[in-house]
């Protein structure tokens, strides 16, 4: 008889979503909701697959957005545990920690929620009478900028022991350092599997002993890109340790390249838009897909689709919503006229493009008056909009220099495309 369980984090329950809603109302409330939905498939599966317990290892919540009504949807999905007899074991994380609920809430009988004192809880036992113990910390801080794991207790004897912890470990890009650990000494602990969370990527960073981070269930935007679900764990009466990965989410974010290189008139670009589109939508299975595109190469329509953007959007939405359960989140354009187009290297055109790469785009007043604008719009926009944008110098930087070629490459798009059609 072997011990089940399912490792999830990062839910977010009912995060805002203000960049998606501003663009689309309507993909801005299917992805809001699908946060809640995400937790119901959690649910379901725990049921279908007769687990012995659900570990949850920090941020159920979004931070001090929480309201009554997310919590409310909480407790009843809790409950749905508590009557198949599922545990339920959680440690807050640093989201969870800004929620006013998360002090206030009372969780049915099965739902252990850790302290900061680490004790280990029993839950279960193998058919061997080999115990299974659930080792956490709750932080009661957003913020934890040592490592937790001195707070943990030594593996109980005898027993197989999981760990949870919230952390971002030795350190990961875009997101915030906390509670940070080494891998090594995750391993060195002595326990048989870590159930981590903080970090929205998923990845297995070692089997012996098990180091797992599952990533969110749910992805909320394009930067959560790719497929989302939760980790099913088994634990032999041998004490091995099998793991296997179950999509949840309700919805899939993914970039979609589509290189133009060969195409030459508007119908064959939607012909090869709606081909990628219709790959990605299969591979996204039940979940809807949610789709940046990046058009590239150089094509004679590149004067065309800088000129109208409104109308590519609004086709390629059309071509989205043809497939079903796909959206357009947007379109990026990295296009470039054909040196033939512009009269190869001695035309005007190829000149003045030479003139404005590598003279007026890297040059100092050009990039201070550009960075003055930046600033202006920085500060008109909402301070998580400014993070998204521009966290660091380093991200204002690349964001300058990449406004300075997008607007290069416009200008020459349609001086190519407008003086090929004269």
């Amino acid at each position: 008889m072997s011990f089940r369980f399912i490792h999830t984090a990062d839910l977010h329950l009912d995060s805002p979503l203000t960049s998606l809603a501003l663009r689309n109302a309507e993909l801005g409330d299917l992805v809001r909701g699908a946060t809640r939905k995400a937790l119901e498939r959690i649910v379901d599966l725990a049921l279908g697959e007769a687990v012995d317990a659900v570990v949850i290892a920090g941020d159920l919540y979004d931070g001090s957005q929480t309201s009554m009504a997310t919590a409310l949807f909480l407790m009843e999905q809790m409950r749905r545990l508590e009557t198949a007899g599922i545990r339920v074991f959680v440690i807050r994380g640093n989201h969870d920690a800004q929620s006013q609920i998360t002090r206030e809430l009372t969780f049915p009988p099965n739902v252990h929620v850790f302290d900061g004192r680490g004790r280990p809880v029993l839950a279960g036992t193998l058919a061997n009478g080999r115990e299974v113990h659930v080792h956490g910390v709750s932080f009661a801080n957003p913020h934890a900028p040592a490592s937790l794991l001195p707070t943990y207790r030594a593996p109980v004897a005898d027993a197989i022991n999981i760990g949870v912890m919230h952390t971002s470990l030795a350190g990961a890009s875009r997101h915030d350092p906390y509670a940070p650990v080494g891998i090594a000494d995750l391993s060195g602990h002595g326990f048989d599997y870590w159930a981590l969370g903080h970090i929205h990527q998923r990845r297995v960073h070692a089997q012996k002993p098990w180091i797992v981070m599952p990533g969110n269930p749910q992805g909320r935007d394009i930067n959560e890109a790719g497929p989302k679900g939760v980790t099913l764990v088994d634990i032999d009466d041998d004490g091995t340790i099998t793991c296997e990965e179950r999509a949840v989410a309700v919805a899939v974010f993914e970039r979609i390249a589509v290189d133009l290189s060969d195409i030459d008139d508007w119908s064959g670009m939607l012909d090869r838009v709606e081909a990628a589109l219709g790959t990605a939508r299969a591979a996204a299975g039940g979940a809807h897909l949610v789709a940046r595109l990046l058009l590239t190469g150089a094509t004679p329509l590149a004067w065309r689709l800088r000129r109208d953007e409104d109308l590519l959007l609004a086709e390629a939405q059309n071509l989205a919503a043809s497939l079903g359960e796909c959206w357009i989140e947007t379109v990026e354009l990295s296009v470039t006229v054909p040196a033939a187009a512009t009269g190869g290297d001695a035309g005007p055109v190829s000149e003045l493009s030479r003139l404005m790469h590598e003279n007026v785009v890297e040059s100092h007043a050009y990039r201070e008056d550009l960075r003055e604008a930046l600033s202006d719009l920085l500060r008109q926009l909402p301070k998580e909009a400014r993070g998204l944008l521009a966290a660091d110098e380093a991200a204002e930087e690349a964001l300058l220099s990449e406004l300075a070629l997008t607007g290069a490459d416009a200008v020459l798009a349609r001086l190519g495309g407008e003086g090929g059609r004269t």
